[in-house]
């Protein structure tokens, strides 16, 4: 992949052009009367019941919200005057999220100590980047040609190691919401980076689990879990030379489905140029699985888990984890009181029978 060609948003967001081999990217001038950003949209409150960060964002109230096609702003938009990419066409994007969560520089933040029952708060530091997988208003990422997804893994990539360099981004996260019933509010397909100032709490909890495993029994708690699956055998859904995915044995989710690596490794960067093309065939084979398991595209949520190599993320394993809540042709799994109160997770089906109906597919 070539170098990615940077441009400028009216209100001096970045935007970067990543083009397919021949493709040269044409942006034009962005002249729509944006106004200026507010340098800190966003600010952290410490949860002491629960020992979490809450990202406290009152901009993006005002988000753009499911307007008409011929409005979207992540279309081309080769008048400079209606989209958030202005250029006559594009293979893919990232730019700066007009409503971010997290945004400016400043240093990662740590969990306060136990002492006191203080209130405390730190700036909403950190970065929120939108990425569009295509110029088609239509199309999803199950629907890409193998060039156009392993150019989306390939920018996945590329923002991947640009925030882990930055100063204060503890965690970097590349994930993608679909469906409305997931609660997107744009139907371009796109998905979203984040760079958290902290780690979060679901990656704070499995690594937490991993340092426990090493220290009992001297493995990779990912490592071994995936072995395990290997060898079982009933939840694997496809594998490839560099790649597995698997139904977890404990899944949560109506559809549920985590793509590891073959070999250990902590992040998009470390992806050897054949598994980085291995990973986007098979990533996008199961997202058409996905596609097929009804008679309507599944809404989705898809997050690849990534961490740094050294420190307290160490243990951890680059994996995917891709999570449906449709649990059947026409009803959808609520998380109600007992998941969303108590984090305590009820399955309608069982994890191998998933498992059998997405490999026949």
């Amino acid at each position: 992949m070539s170098a990615p060609t940077g441009w400028s948003l009216a209100d001096g967001r970045d935007l970067l052009f990543f083009a397919l081999p021949g493709h040269t990217p044409s942006p034009v001038p962005d002249r729509r009367p944006l106004p200026p950003r507010d340098p800190q949209p966003s600010d952290l409150r410490f949860d002491r019941t629960t020992g979490q960060w809450v990202i406290i964002a009152a901009q993006r109230q005002d988000r753009t919200y499911h307007p008409p096609a011929e409005a979207c702003p992540l279309c081309p938009g080769p008048s400079g005057l209606t989209s958030e990419v202005p250029a006559p066409d594009y293979d893919v994007v990232v730019f700066e999220n007009r409503f971010p969560g997290l945004a400016g520089t400043g240093a990662a933040v740590a969990t306060p100590s136990p002492d006191g029952a203080e209130f405390v708060a730190a700036p909403g530091h950190g970065r929120c980047e939108v990425i569009c997988f295509s110029a088609d208003h239509t199309g999803s990422f199950a629907d890409l040609k193998p060039a156009q997804a392993l150019l989306v893994v390939q920018a996945w990539r590329h923002r991947t190691a640009d925030l882990l360099n930055r100063p204060g981004i503890e965690q970097v996260f590349c994930f993608e919401n679909r469906g409305e019933e997931i609660g997107v509010t744009l139907g371009h397909p796109h998905g979203q980076i984040y760079g958290y100032p902290y780690l979060t709490p679901r990656t704070a909890a499995m690594l937490a689990q991993a340092r426990e495993h090493r220290i009992a029994h001297g493995g990779n708690l990912f490592a071994d879990l995936l072995a395990a699956e290997r060898a079982d055998g009933t939840r694997i859904v496809a594998s490839s030379e560099h790649f597995t995915a698997f139904v977890p044995f404990a899944a949560r989710w109506p559809v549920e489905v985590h793509l590891y690596p073959n070999r250990r490794l902590h992040n998009l960067t470390e992806l050897t140029d054949a598994e980085l093309d291995d990973f986007a065939r098979i990533y996008r084979d199961l997202l058409g699985r996905f596609d097929r398991i009804y008679d309507t595209p599944l809404p989705y949520m898809a997050a690849l888990h990534q961490y740094r190599a050294a420190g307290v993320q160490a243990d951890g394993y680059f994996h995917v984890e891709l999570m449906s809540i449709r649990r059947s042709a026409t009803k959808l799994k609520y998380l109600a009181a007992s998941e969303s109160a108590m984090d305590a997770f009820i399955a309608d089906v069982t994890p191998e029978s998933v498992a059998e109906r997405l490999r026949a597919l």
